[in-house]
């Protein structure tokens, strides 16, 4: 099939299977996350999941035999142009098909490729991931949590920090110390079950109200030896590869996270052109220059993605461009208050609506957004470090 015509039937699959209600903005809390059970606000949400599912367009550059599309790179990014130009919604959330497994298809054995791929490409479990420790987050090399071998098995004793959905989560993967003589090279990668016995999950409260942060306990937690993905001690080599899809998979946060009404432009066409007289002059400049900024990254994004997919990439463009991201998400939504004034937070003594509560808890959260997955000055230095080659700075004295 060439590739007019694969565009020409997925624009018409779409135009079938995709609802109107689902190209729309996703209202606040309408995320349709994958998981052994699926909550639907709707049937259309059902519908479009299912059709999705079915299709294999959850993975749709995944092999068939794992559940996934089977497309080629050229016919994924005629995909995601027809789905962008509908304005479809996600049809789910899952960190797993997003971060995990990739790594799983390129360094997976057979047997856990067809354990766990399958069941992830049809959504059927929410995946969650175990990095941070209280002494190891932007550090992520110092983590003390400890998977000893037991012969049969490994048990794991200690805590991770700012586990996403880990109150919500089916599975983890995470990085556990398996050499405590050494660190980089102790590291090893497991996958295991939320609800084994001995795990213990506490959510953790920010300043934008309720998160989905969490702290994770372990204590004496059985995981079977076919959950170590990779060779022992591996961990940290596959724990860059995580953060790669990482800090590509943020950014698809972003374009979730707004209300419709509140998003950029329309925010500058309809407060700019009723309060042109008290609006200060520099604030439509900076506006401006937001959304070239914003649509320059967009490209750029989806110029690594491409080069991803033919393994051209530099890993440490990454941190560039999670850096970036961040930066630019917080510096919109502060742009995004400066612009509606009082309107952004209520009127004083009337209730807030949906869109500015939305509007106020985005802006707080892009401030944690610029900390979680490598804060922004770690950041920096990897860009000296991985990209520039800059030298270690030396000690004064």
């Amino acid at each position: 099939m060439s590739l007019d015509d694969f565009r020409q039937d997925t624009r018409k699959w779409l135009a079938t299977h995709c609802p109107e209600s689902m190209r729309t903005a996703i209202p606040e809390g309408e995320l349709v996350w994958g998981a052994s059970h699926v909550e639907f606000v709707n049937d259309d949400q059902k519908a479009w999941f299912n059709a999705m599912r079915d299709k294999g367009w959850f993975c749709p550059d995944w092999p068939t035999e794992y559940g996934g599309g089977g497309l080629d790179p050229a016919q994924q990014k005629v995909l995601e142009q027809e789905l962008k130009a509908i304005n479809a919604r996600p049809p789910q959330i899952n960190l797993g098909i997003w971060m995990l497994g990739p790594v799983l298809l390129e360094y997976g054995t057979e047997a856990q490729k067809q354990r766990f791929l399958p069941p992830m490409a049809r959504g059927e479990v929410r995946w969650c991931q175990g990095f941070s420790e209280p002494n190891a987050g932007s550090d992520l090399a110092s983590i003390r949590t400890f998977a000893e071998d037991k012969g049969d098995h490994y048990e794991i004793n200690g805590s991770k920090i700012w586990t996403s959905y880990g109150d919500k989560s089916d599975m983890m993967y995470g990085v556990f110390r398996t050499d405590k003589q050494v660190k980089h090279a102790g590291i090893s990668l497991f996958v295991l079950d939320m609800k084994s016995p001995g795990i213990t999950v506490r959510p953790i409260d920010l300043i934008a109200g309720k998160s989905a942060f969490c702290e994770v306990f372990f204590d004496k937690v059985k995981v079977p030896k076919d959950n170590l993905i990779g060779a022992v001690n591996q961990g940290w080599e596959l724990a860059k590869k995580l953060l790669q899809h990482e800090r590509i998979s943020m950014s698809k946060f972003g374009e979730f996270t707004l209300p419709n009404h509140f998003s950029l432009l329309p925010a500058i066409r309809e407060y700019m052109a009723t309060r042109k007289a008290n609006l200060d002059a520099s604030l439509p400049q900076q506006a401006f220059a937001a959304m070239m900024d914003e649509h320059a990254f967009n490209l750029t994004a989806q110029r690594m993605k491409d080069e991803m997919i033919a393994k051209q990439s530099n890993p440490g463009l990454m941190s560039i461009m999670k850096l970036v991201h961040t930066e630019q998400e917080k510096h919109k939504f502060e742009l995004l208050l400066d612009l509606l004034g009082y309107q952004a937070l209520g009127q004083s003594g009337a209730p807030f609506s949906e869109p500015q509560l939305a509007l106020t808890k985005g802006w707080l959260t892009s401030f944690t957004t610029t900390i979680a997955g490598g804060s922004s000055e770690i950041q920096l230095n990897l860009i000296a470090k991985r990209v520039l080659q800059l030298p270690d700075a030396k000690s004064g004295g």
